[in-house]
């Protein structure tokens, strides 16, 4: 007696409908979380201009108007992948970010100061950009 071994052909569909609802989850997360990784540039870029602004503050006891007054070109180009560039306006870090690298629009990050016991706190607002590609600590 010859006993066959190997799969059936019903467990091999099984198999492929099985990887087919596993990509058809992980696919959109995976691309959530591209964009979200992107989107954490103008964290990591605005860094510098918060600490700026907190410096020009503590000197001043008023928040920057522009970038000269910390010292910094009227046009700020970082050089980072995604962000097209930096600006000071009153006090708030704008973070301005490269049309069509994610979807068509033109998302913006704002940081705003906030004196309290002798600190500055930022607050994070976004500007067209989904909640579910901010951090935690970001999002409205």
């Amino acid at each position: 007696m010859n006993k066959q071994s190997g799969f059936t052909l019903i467990e091999l569909m099984i198999v492929v409908a099985i990887i087919g609802i596993l990509a058809a989850v992980a696919i959109p997360s995976y691309r959530d979380y591209t964009i979200r990784a992107k989107f954490s540039e103008g964290f990591v870029l605005a860094a510098p201009l918060k600490t700026a602004v907190a410096e020009y503050y503590a000197v001043e006891n008023k928040f920057p108007n522009t970038n000269l007054d910390v010292g910094l070109p009227s046009v700020y180009l970082p050089g980072g992948d995604i962000v097209q560039s930096l600006s000071i306006g009153r006090g708030m870090i704008i973070v301005e970010f490269k049309t069509g690298i994610i979807g068509g629009w033109e998302p913006y990050l704002r940081f705003s100061p906030t004196v309290n016991d002798g600190g500055i706190f930022w607050t994070c607002r976004p500007l067209a950009i989904d909640n579910k590609y901010l951090p935690p600590s970001c999002r409205v």
